[in-house]
């Protein structure tokens, strides 16, 4: 883990809380000079340089990434992570709300990425790392939206490692099981019996449990790590289990 990524500047969007949080510290820890790119950043890793910026907004985005490249003398890593739940089927789902979430789960990773390019195509160890879901390969009720949001960063992902690949620059995406995150506690928190909706989140991931924020962290530092050269277009699920395994019921 230690001097893994020793003399290259990371940006991570979304990284004052949850996920996002939980990649700084692992970034940190591996020797990268860190940037958060959030919205809110109260509260963000004091060892890292957090920025305020809205990856809805292009001038935002374009000017907090500048100012990271001018701070830190570059970008070699950028953490595509910032993004936000949805609930609700076709029906449910307005016109507005689609238009907001897709803005900021889809487009909003195209902004940054596109932001950053130029200081990516500087560096001998570029990579992109964008947080998908298991929305994206598996059909979960009441997540029209989110889902196809998450299923187009995977598209996404493919594409942009495809026209990056002979720049130098490799692009991974992380598809994380339902994660022990603010977003979820906050999901939980609503629910009439906040108990019983852990208990069946933690029931549909075949190892038992929410995934542990660190556990995505890691598969994304893996995705980023210079050593890891020869990996790209491609996705890690952190998921339990969930997207790949059929076990059969446990017998009472």
């Amino acid at each position: 883990m230690s001097g893994d990524f020793d003399g290259l500047v990371a940006v991570v969007t979304g990284g004052a809380a949850g996920i996002g949080a939980a990649v700084v510290t692992r970034l940190l820890e591996g020797g990268a000079r860190v940037a958060i790119l959030d919205l809110n950043i109260d509260g963000a890793n004091p060892s890292a340089l957090a920025v305020k910026a809205d990856v809805s907004d292009l001038a935002s985005v374009t000017a907090a990434i500048e100012s990271v490249a001018s701070e830190l003398g570059g970008i070699d890593i950028v953490v595509n992570n910032a993004g936000i739940g949805a609930q609700g089927s076709v029906e449910t789902v307005d016109e507005a709300e689609w238009a907001r979430v897709f803005s900021i789960n889809v487009t909003g990773m195209a902004r940054v990425a596109s932001a950053a390019l130029p200081y990516l195509r500087a560096s001998s160890n570029a990579a992109i790392v964008n947080t998908s879901s298991i929305a994206a390969t598996a059909g979960l009720p009441l997540r029209a939206l989110y889902s196809a949001s998450k299923g187009a960063v995977l598209s996404l992902t493919r594409a942009m490692a495809a026209d990056h690949l002979r720049e130098g620059i490799r692009v991974n995406a992380v598809n994380p099981g339902t994660a022990d995150t603010p977003w979820v506690g906050r999901l939980l928190s609503s629910a009439s019996d906040p108990s019983a909706e852990r208990a069946a989140l933690a029931a549909r991931q075949p190892h038992g449990r929410l995934v542990d924020p660190i556990e995505i962290a890691e598969a994304i530092a893996y995705l980023a790590n210079p050593r890891n050269k020869s990996t790209t277009g491609t996705s890690i699920a952190v998921d339990g289990g969930m997207q790949e395994l059929r076990l059969r019921p446990i017998a009472d």
